[in-house]
């Protein structure tokens, strides 16, 4: 039997967290709900959920240092799981009808709207992972569930050896877009594991195993 991994579900007024929260309870996760500094660095892993607006978003998690939290974690080598909104602030910009906002620079690129007839892009969709992805094992042609109009399009970071390549999971609505980044410590989805039905709760009882 591996440890159980106590996770922070970062609690910083952006949507309902209590969903993720029962999720990683039954992935196998012991979790909190807070936006304790303390708690958040010490855990063995945090996730950063995000629902609503970019510049929001951002705002909220500025207003209670989730900002540093994560980016000391990182430094760190501590692992940290992005969720919809919560992956696309991770890229260096967000455009959303006409606001340009800076998001937290982990990744480079622009998270802009995508160019499908029909918007929101909502409900199951099939995903393209790496091979290789953690997230993603035994799961990998699962269905998984979104809400959102905007993404990330492209993956512009070149990581050089020693460095592992990242693993990218794609998915199309108007065309292709990131669906999963896994890049060291740093991973997110566009999607939500916790209405993904169980291969969302296998994905992230993956991501748990890989806390180490």
């Amino acid at each position: 039997m591996s440890p159980t991994r106590r996770v922070v579900l970062l609690d910083y007024g952006s949507g309902n967290v209590h969903s993720a929260a029962k999720a990683l309870e039954r992935a196998g996760a012991e979790v909190q709900v807070t936006a304790d500094r303390a708690a958040a660095l010490e855990a063995d892993g945090l996730v950063v959920p995000g629902v609503g607006a970019f510049k929001a978003v951002m705002d909220q998690l500025r207003a209670v240092r989730g900002d540093e939290v994560i980016d000391r974690r990182l430094a760190g080598g501590r692992p940290v799981l992005g969720i919809c909104v919560g992956m696309q602030v991770l890229f260096e910009r967000g455009v959303e009808r006409g606001v340009d906002t800076e998001g937290l620079g982990e990744w480079p690129g622009t998270v802009t709207e995508l160019p499908a007839p029909v918007l929101p892009h909502m409900g199951w969709n099939t995903v393209t992972p790496d091979d290789g992805s953690v997230l993603f094992e035994g799961i990998e042609h699962e269905r998984f569930y979104f809400v959102h109009s905007f993404a990330a399009q492209e993956w512009q970071l070149d990581v050089m050896p020693p460095f592992p390549s990242p693993k990218l999971t794609w998915a199309e609505h108007g065309g292709p877009f990131l669906a999963a980044v896994e890049n060291g410590p740093l991973s997110a989805t566009q999607f939500h594991p916790e209405k993904s039905s169980d291969a969302g709760i296998r994905l992230l009882a993956n991501w748990l195993g890989s806390l180490g």
